[in-house]
């Protein structure tokens, strides 16, 4: 009896692994498929930076704060994403400055971090009120005003 139970695991088994040698390229097709509209959904990204905070009590440039995103548009709107980081922990806030102009005037928004921050659709700015400039820069210190780096565009 023992020898019988034996050849059928071993005719399932066998047969398992036929399957799945059988099912293996189409899951990889599936699975190809999938990272095609991965792609196709990143190509509506549009990235920008790092921007880099401005030299500060000596700091070397692996400890300086930065910012890096991405911008999308959808529905007549532009939507911007990223991440600042604050690299050396040095107890000081890293801001993150955002500057734009529209046909109401010039307008800036500054976030702040201790270490890592995210910023997930910020904006909703409408190409059809005059926006037409957005500018980033990055500071590390005690204010908002400390150790800044240059502006950089993000179009």
């Amino acid at each position: 009896m023992s020898k019988i139970r034996t050849a059928l695991v071993g005719a399932a088994l066998a047969g398992s692994l036929a399957a799945g040698v059988v099912a293996a390229p189409s899951a990889m097709a599936s699975a190809g498929s999938a990272v095609a509209v991965q792609e196709a959904q990143a190509s509506n990204k549009h990235f920008f930076g790092p921007y880099y905070s401005g030299f500060g009590g000596g700091e070397s440039f692996g400890k300086r704060s930065y910012f890096k995103g991405y911008w999308t548009s959808s529905g007549g709107r532009y939507w911007f994403y990223g991440d600042l980081f604050d690299r050396d922990r040095d107890r000081q806030r890293s801001y993150v400055w955002f500057k734009w102009h529209d046909r109401f005037g010039s307008h800036s928004k500054v976030f702040n971090t201790f270490g890592n921050s995210g910023f997930n659709k910020f904006g909703g700015f409408k190409k059809s009120s005059g926006f037409d400039d957005f500018k980033i820069r990055v500071c590390e210190g005690s204010n908002k005003f400390d150790d800044c780096g240059r502006w950089g565009d993000a179009f």
